[in-house]
């Protein structure tokens, strides 16, 4: 039995491998996640005077109950500012008191934790290990 037409066939497929693996790292919630992290940082980059922001990125700092990761602060002469990044799509549902928040883009439905709760936490624990005291607060 003479195998090279199989090998053959089995050999073109070769070339499907790496573009499924690429296709699933695009579309993936890590990539998505990165990617929206990326362009923030960037716009950031390109949009902020150095002279009066500084940014500091993908911060891990301390809480009471473990720890908590910050996407984005900037700091400057005009006050901290805290930065939570979300790169999705759809329809978002969820009120400003609700603790999980609902994606739907076609017929995926998705839960994630509220945002607005999630920066909140992030502005209390940079307020405790800097010792500031709350002046201003935005969603």
């Amino acid at each position: 039995m003479d195998l090279a037409p199989i090998l053959n066939q089995v050999g073109m497929l070769w070339y499907f491998i790496p573009a499924f693996v690429i296709i699933t790292l695009l579309k993936s919630a890590w990539f998505k996640g990165v990617f929206g992290e990326f362009i923030v940082n960037l716009s950031a980059k390109l949009l902020l005077d150095k002279r009066k922001y500084h940014l500091i990125k993908n911060i891990t700092l301390p809480t009471e109950d473990g720890s908590t990761q910050i996407d984005h602060i900037i700091v400057s002469e005009y006050g901290i500012f805290v930065v939570e990044t979300k790169n999705m799509k759809g329809w978002i549902f969820g009120g400003l008191n609700q603790k999980i928040w609902t994606q739907k883009i076609y017929k995926y439905s998705g839960k994630f934790q509220n945002p607005l709760h999630q920066n909140y936490k992030h502005t209390k624990v940079l307020e405790a290990l800097l010792k500031l005291r709350p002046l201003h607060k935005y969603g």
